[in-house]
């Protein structure tokens, strides 16, 4: 039996390459994620503000879990992909 997926959240902007590159490297791994550009949404904004103290993207939330920039190490611990 596969065990579930965890609730992956990515704080974004359009114009922030870091969160391009997490995005392609959750779309190479299959992991479903939801992306909330910061910059269309003032109340995103502040919750990831009030969760990590950062305004910088990406912010990515693993099960709650706030990663901030693409830490894949940090990631993949919290995903469990190993390579």
């Amino acid at each position: 039996m596969l065990t579930p997926q965890p609730k992956v959240i990515i704080f974004t902007t359009p114009t922030c390459s870091f969160c391009r590159k997490a995005k392609q490297y959750f779309n190479d791994k299959r992991v479903r994620y939801t992306e909330v550009d910061v910059s269309r949404d003032q109340r995103a904004a502040q919750d990831m503000l009030r969760r990590t103290g950062q305004m910088g993207v990406p912010v990515i939330l693993i099960n709650n879990r706030p990663i901030v920039g693409f830490d894949r190490p940090q990631i993949d611990q919290l995903l469990g992909i190993k390579d």
